[in-house]
């Protein structure tokens, strides 16, 4: 999977982001064998992937299962490679809000930082 790594999402539609990093840097991870992972606010989520191009442009489409506080929560969503080498895309929940968000690649998981 050629977006497969780790991205820092800096920028969603639906909230500020100080908000976006409440518990921790918010992130999404692609792995290359199609699962991966995403976090912001208090959500946290698995993802099952599949490559979709869109526009044209290397992309993902993504289904999700987690958390949201202690509530469970599902849902899809797809990301694509933007012209400037950011990762653009949108979050859905499953009967509620939905987000667009834009990420930077990366060179690691950025949790690893808060746990030392």
């Amino acid at each position: 999977m050629g977006l497969a790594g780790w991205w820092r999402i800096v920028e969603m539609e639906l909230w500020a982001q100080e908000d976006v990093d409440l518990v921790g840097p918010a992130f999404l991870e692609l792995g290359g064998d199609g699962i991966g992972s995403f976090a912001f606010i208090a959500v946290e989520g698995q993802i099952d992937c599949r490559n979709a191009r869109r526009n044209a442009r290397a992309g993902v489409e993504f289904s999700w299962e987690g958390w949201d506080d202690s509530d469970r929560r599902s849902g899809r969503g797809w990301a694509a490679l933007a012209e400037d080498g950011s990762l653009c895309g949108r979050i859905y929940f499953h009967l509620g809000d939905d987000s667009s968000f834009r990420a930077e690649r990366i060179a690691d998981d950025p949790r690893a930082k808060l746990q030392r």
